[in-house]
């Protein structure tokens, strides 16, 4: 009898979930599949770009042998443990694919535990037959079935460089999903707001990331204590087609059943929209008394965050310039590559303006993120007692477009100022090179006021908007790819600088429809009815 009522007990916990991952899944069927193809692309697109850069088993172990003394590269892409192109495909994406499988799930769990919670959605749900952890469980299921898709895809599209190195590769990056998929869980069960429950669990991506790094620059085969304590870290040691640890899944696994263990703990103990880490309550007064000053607390943190990140990206990327440029100074299809990205100037100017660019692109995604907290905040319900003082739409918005376009900027600067700190040269090319990135930048901010203003509901698009320019800009050059295709993306109209001549017309030209688009989007949200 009591075995009967502990199971009678625990499906009623979970009832109603299929409906709720169907719901889920039906709510995110356009970031998942943009998520998902933009990583697999990633990926699957690596062998016929290393094959086409290290035609020769000779190149390819020359590669290594360079990498094993190379130890600001072994810092961004980690060891590499073998010569094949499968086991040169794991070293070059695989770090990044777990990375990107990890902040996918991080956002699904969040907005589909937390973000229901504080928008009250999830009391509405809650009220009809739906178990105590049932919306926890559809959305771990959600970020499963992400995870699992990529694993599928990367699994058949690699196995021709070997099917159970490709396997290995599939589930590792999966796993590293999920182990962050089960963190945020956790994180949302310990704080009231979705953005803090989405920041800190980002914080503990960016830890790991810095703890691989750091143990991969001390050694050579990833076997610091560092990288082991780092969940990318068992991603690299995983080996995929270089001597498969399989029993490495088992850390994976263990970690996501641990951190899903907690979550279900943390969840039966704690009433629904509370948690354990409560936010603090006070008066809009003082420093909060205008809508701009509201804006500027939601999102300094955030702003602090991304600041940071990028003058520590500036660093790691200076700092790695001339053996970058040393690695791949005597191939000539990595130099092309490279020049694709960066220009027809010399080297050493071309990967510069090519990592410049690849943090364009990466800013792309703040500012796309601060733009739609103005979304956030009218789903939410939040906006609505603002807005009923005396206080208009276009003034409230103001507020957070300011930190949007002001703070890409900002992490832009901060960026030219980290690449001055760690290349220690060209401190006034290489500002104007990051700077003159924000006309693109705002192009894609732009493309989400208007969503919000004008389509509201359609708003999440701006993140497959800035997936298509991130994919684009990333993968494009080593594709190969036709110009025309290129030129879809604002970035593929800036000047390449350095090393590159100003071109005043295209950035002149960007910045106007960067304007007219948050004119557009202002306009729609002058005239549309609020929260529809």
């Amino acid at each position: 009898m009591t075995a009967l009522t502990v199971r009678h007990g625990g499906s009623r916990q979970l009832a109603g979930t299929g409906t709720l991952l169907r719901f889920a899944l039906r709510r995110d069927r356009l970031m998942i599949p943009v998520w998902i193809a933009v990583n697999a692309l990633m990926v699957l697109s690596m062998p016929g770009t290393l094959e086409g850069l290290y035609g020769t088993p000779a190149e390819r172990s020359g590669l290594v042998r360079q990498m094993e003394t190379n130890s600001s590269l072994r810092a961004m892409v980690g060891p590499v443990f073998g010569d094949s192109l499968g086991a040169l495909t794991a070293w070059r994406v695989g770090i990044y694919a777990g990375a990107l499988a990890a902040v996918l799930s991080l956002l699904v769990v969040v907005r589909h535990t937390r973000d229901e919670e504080e928008s009250g959605r999830q009391e509405l749900v809650a009220s009809g037959t739906v178990g105590r952890r049932a919306s926890l469980t559809a959305a771990l299921l959600a970020a499963a079935v992400a995870n699992a898709v990529l694993a599928l895809l990367v699994t058949a599209g690699l196995a021709g460089q070997g099917g159970a190195g490709a396997l290995a590769l599939g589930l590792g990056i999966a796993g590293v999903g999920m182990v962050f998929a089960t963190a945020a869980a956790i994180v949302a069960q310990l704080t009231e707001s979705a953005r803090l429950a989405r920041g800190l669990t980002a914080a503990v991506l960016g830890t790991a990331f810095v703890l691989r790094a750091a143990g991969d620059s001390a050694t050579d085969d990833g076997a610091s204590v560092l990288t082991w304590v780092s969940p990318l870290g068992w991603l690299e040691n995983l080996r995929p087609y270089a001597g498969e640890r399989w029993w490495v899944l088992a850390l994976l696994a263990g970690a996501v059943v641990l951190q899903g263990a907690v979550a279900y703990a943390l969840a039966g103990r704690r009433d629904l929209g509370m948690s354990f880490l409560p936010t603090r309550p006070g008066p809009a007064t003082g420093r909060l008394g205008t809508a701009s000053a509201l804006a500027w607390r939601l999102q300094r943190g955030g702003l602090l965050g991304w600041s940071i990140g990028f003058f520590l990206a500036g660093v790691v990327y200076g700092g790695m310039t001339e053996g970058a440029a040393d690695l791949v100074g005597d191939n000539d299809n990595a130099r092309r590559i490279v020049e694709r990205m960066g220009g027809q100037s010399g080297l050493t100017d071309a990967f510069l303006a090519s990592m410049i660019g690849m943090l364009g692109l990466v800013a792309a995604l703040w500012i796309v993120a601060s733009v739609l907290r103005l979304h956030g905040e009218e789903t939410s319900g939040r906006a609505e007692p603002v807005l009923a003082n005396a206080v208009g739409r276009l003034r409230w918005a103001a507020g957070h477009l300011v930190i949007a376009f002001g703070g890409a900027a900002l992490i832009m600067l901060l960026a030219g100022l980290g690449f001055a700190v760690g290349y220690g040269r060209q401190t006034g090319p290489v500002l104007a090179s990051c700077l003159v990135q924000l006309p693109a930048v705002w192009v894609v901010g732009g493309v989400a006021v208007l969503l919000h203003g004008v389509l509201p509901r359609a708003a999440v698009a701006a993140w497959g908007v800035a997936g298509a320019v991130l994919l684009i800009g990333w993968v494009g050059p080593a594709l190969d790819v036709p110009r025309a295709v290129l030129d879809v993306s604002p970035f593929g109209h800036l000047p390449k600088l350095p090393g590159g001549s100003m071109e005043w017309g295209p950035v002149a030209v960007l910045t106007g429809v960067a304007v007219l688009l948050v004119a557009g989007g202002l306009a729609g949200l002058r005239r549309r009815d609020m929260s529809t």
